[in-house]
């Protein structure tokens, strides 16, 4: 509770100290529990599986499942659940942080300000423009681009118990 008195900063620090506690813990208990407990991976041998003949869209390969027989206990479970959600947590509070600091630093132009050098520098990166692609699809008669689902999103929520219904006597 000594939280409640502490000036806003002060909580701030005193929440993220105690998240890094927390996460360091969960780690400790994985990596102490999390191998040794885990069952070693099964490799079961590809079935012969004739190819079809129109490829369909596939998802990115995702990770093996384990059996039923084959599950860790709860508590590595829970361990790794809880690291999972404090290092979501203090990924979306350092993105709130950047989106912040960038709306002041994305105004200025470049330079040395201080101890800081901004610069703008072009990125490596590359993207297909979709609207060429679609433009030249259409030109060359090919109908719509083919495209893919994305992997799905690993969500981990934690469960509340449903509440208990009155039975009528």
């Amino acid at each position: 509770m000594p939280h409640l008195v502490m000036p806003p900063r002060a909580r701030e620090r005193f929440a993220r100290t105690a998240r890094r506690l927390v996460v360091a813990v969960a780690v400790r208990v994985l990596d102490r529990l999390g191998p040794a407990a885990l069952p070693p991976a099964v490799e079961l041998a590809p079935a012969a599986v004739p190819a079809p003949v129109v490829a369909e869209p596939t998802l990115a390969a995702a990770p093996k499942l384990f059996a039923v027989d084959e599950l860790p206990p709860l508590e590595v479970i829970d361990a790794a659940a809880v690291a999972f959600d404090l290092a979501g947590e203090a990924a979306r509070a350092g993105d709130r942080g950047k989106r912040k600091a960038r709306k002041l630093l994305d105004r200025l132009p470049d330079g040395l300000y201080g101890r800081w050098m901004v610069e703008r520098v072009p990125s490596a990166k590359t993207t297909p423009d979709l609207e060429q692609i679609r433009a030249d699809y259409t030109r060359a008669g090919l109908g719509e681009v083919p495209m893919r689902d994305v992997a799905p999103t690993l969500r981990v929520t934690i469960a509340v118990a449903e509440p208990m219904l009155a039975v009528a006597a």
